[in-house]
């Protein structure tokens, strides 16, 4: 997989992961409900990153992020969702 440098931005109570890549943005937005707790809303992946495991590279920040940080991860996006289930590693991160 390949690294990606992964910016985490936060505006009150919404944020996002984002990568950015020859001019093309690829991210993962999220809700903080309260401290313990992150909605994962939506994750886009244009076009120029497929195959390049960027979507993969973003739920991964956030789950060592929750991790880190304490607080646990609700997956209303599908794609967030989808990696949890491949992944039951990540089970103690998830609020589900």
């Amino acid at each position: 997989m390949t690294t990606f440098d992964i910016q985490r931005e936060t505006n009150g109570s919404k944020g996002r992961y984002v990568i950015r890549q020859n001019g093309d943005e690829a991210e993962l937005t999220y809700s903080i409900t309260s401290p313990v707790l992150v909605i994962a809303d939506h994750t886009l992946v244009p076009d120029s990153f497929r195959g390049t495991g960027a979507g993969l590279a973003l739920v991964t920040r956030l789950v060592e992020d929750a991790r880190a940080e304490g607080f646990r991860i609700m997956p209303l996006c599908p794609f967030v969702n989808a990696q949890r289930k491949k992944h039951p590693e990540w089970a103690d991160a998830f609020a589900v």
